[in-house]
């Protein structure tokens, strides 16, 4: 990579929430980029990075230098499954020894979210949890702690992944043909991430409200 475009991509780094503007300012490496972000969410347990919002804008603006969204939605796909794996295999090995209370990113509180998610929906979670942030990051190593066999992990991951990189690239692919949309990404982007944390300030809200009652009655 020239060093004009590691200056550029390192710049582009501020950028990073402003998924459109981050993409632009990388260039014809985007496509790198969207991989390098989304393969250390899911892999490298870092929760708070826009993976949704940045798919999505790349589905937009990808095509401006070659690359066919079907490549893009092939890529994202295989990188989301890649990284899920890893952080199964950092679950299996390490357990909930990762997380404490006052961690900066390992908090307890994620891997409960993430565990009360698995315990409702069970190996469906495993789709469901990709369109949820944080939730997203810390499923596959919870489910690596639990019994399921690897390869059952696999194939839900694969599903969900494969659902989830469709829907993303279709979605950003088609309304990035609207002007108001394509002009907007980044108020977009935070709605995709209002949208997708919605379940958790629900349950949050339903199980404050329940203890809150328990309490009541005890």
């Amino acid at each position: 990579m020239p060093v004009i475009r590691l200056s550029a991509f390192a710049s582009g780094i501020g950028s990073i929430f402003d998924p459109s503007q981050f993409l632009r300012s990388v260039g014809p490496y985007a496509l790198i980029a969207v991989v390098v972000i989304v393969f250390i969410e899911t892999g490298l347990l870092f929760p708070f990075l826009p993976g949704d919002s940045l798919v999505f804008a790349a589905a937009i603006v990808i095509g401006s230098i070659g690359v066919p969204l079907w490549v893009l939605i092939l890529v994202v796909a295989l990188t989301a499954i890649a990284g899920s794996q890893i952080a199964f295999l950092i679950g299996r090995r390490a357990g909930p020894r990762l997380f404490k209370p006052d961690a900066r990113i390992f908090r307890t509180k994620y891997r409960e979210q993430s565990d009360a998610f698995f315990a409702k929906y069970g190996p469906a979670a495993l789709i469901l949890a990709r369109f949820v942030p944080v939730v997203r990051t810390f499923i596959s190593p919870i489910v690596g702690t639990s019994p399921m066999r690897a390869r059952t992990f696999l194939l839900w991951n694969a599903i969900g992944a494969v659902i989830w990189a469709v829907v993303l690239c279709v979605a950003g692919d088609l309304l990035g043909k609207i002007p108001a949309v394509a002009n907007n990404v980044e108020l977009i982007a935070v709605a995709i991430v209002i949208v997708s944390v919605l379940p958790i300030v629900i349950g949050v809200l339903r199980a404050r409200i329940r203890q809150s009652r328990e309490s009541q009655e005890g």
